[in-house]
């Protein structure tokens, strides 16, 4: 296939692995990447910048395809060396970084020095073009179905793609509720260049979770995620587990007075890991998007690519060229 993300990225197909904290580790970016998309190692996973150095390392070894970093600026309680990160990502002569969270304006200098191109993760049309007018190279935006952050405007892929495309001029990804060929050839039918995703990545062979994490998301349907941190106005959408549902319950009884406070222990980030680990469905807060009511297997990356690219030619081909008649 050929687009403008294809070109831009120097892929074979326009996909691209979302970056998953705690899940974007060097072998499901070389697998993504080896099968024809762009995979994404997620920088903060790893405890410090000389470990995603050696992350960076291990995945070349893995791989002679392109792939990208992702790097998400967020608030955070201990401070986190941002620009240190940034460098180790530009000394390892990485082509593309997927950032994501605040604007990217005070690293865009560093990365474009260093000819690392930027793709940046928008949850609406105003912060897409905030984006490109800062010269991100491409905008992934990311609609309300996805899983982790959507924002806080409620918009869903179905207005919000075609909304972006109508006034951005530089390549857009679609990010968010997408793990189909159909799907696929909807995005490219309103306005995207390409796809990100991530919970189908999330439920892959090769993804490094734990099998009952990968099975839950095959069993799912599209109704079971849960949106947390809404009265905080930093919603996210996650797994709707025992935890998930705990937070729902205290965020409805606490109505304005809600603080972060009162949930803090329950969505502590090292349980969400170490349920990941363990595959204990119930063990912390973990990401899943409205997706996984797609998702009934978890093959290899390779074949999860294949099947996406066969259904969405198809669909093209076949399905939508069918109505029209000559």
């Amino acid at each position: 296939m050929k687009t403008r993300i294809t070109e831009l990225l120097g892929i074979q197909y326009p996909i691209v692995q979302g970056g998953m904290q705690n899940v974007g580790y060097a072998e499901l970016a070389a697998a993504v990447s080896n099968a024809g998309g762009l995979g994404i190692i997620t920088a903060l996973t790893q405890p410090t910048p000389e470990d995603l150095d050696k992350e960076i390392k291990r995945c070349k070894e893995m791989t002679d395809k392109p792939f990208g970093v992702n790097l998400t600026i967020l608030p955070t309680i201990k401070p986190v060396p941002y620009e240190e990160y940034a460098r180790v990502i530009c000394e390892n002569n990485i082509s593309v970084v997927e950032t994501a969270g605040r604007n990217p304006e005070p690293f865009m200098p560093l990365f474009e020095g260093a000819g690392v191109k930027v793709v940046h993760k928008c949850t609406s049309v105003r912060h897409a073009l905030k984006a490109e007018k800062v010269g991100v190279a491409a905008v992934s935006v990311d609609g309300f179905e996805c899983a982790g952050h959507p924002g806080e405007d409620d918009i869903p892929n179905l207005v919000l793609l075609p909304a972006a495309a109508k006034v951005i001029k530089i390549p857009m990804l679609a990010s968010g509720g997408i793990g189909t060929g159909a799907q696929m050839a909807a995005c490219l039918a309103l306005g995207a260049d390409g796809i990100n995703m991530g919970t189908r990545f999330l439920a892959s062979k090769e993804s490094p979770v734990h099998e009952n994490m990968k099975r839950a998301i095959a069993e799912a349907s599209e109704l079971d995620t849960a949106l947390i941190f809404r009265p905080l106005k930093n919603t996210a959408r996650v797994f709707k587990n025992a935890v998930a549902t705990q937070v729902n319950e205290i965020e409805r009884e606490k109505g304005q007075d809600m603080k972060f406070d009162y949930i803090m222990d329950l969505v502590a980030g090292v349980k969400g890991k170490a349920a990941l680990t363990s595959g204990e469905i119930d063990g912390g807060i973990w990401t899943s998007g409205m997706v996984q009511g797609l998702i009934d297997s978890y093959p290899s990356c390779a074949e999860i690519i294949d099947d996406i690219i066969s259904e969405c030619v198809g669909t093209i081909n076949q399905r939508l060229a069918g109505f029209i008649n000559d």
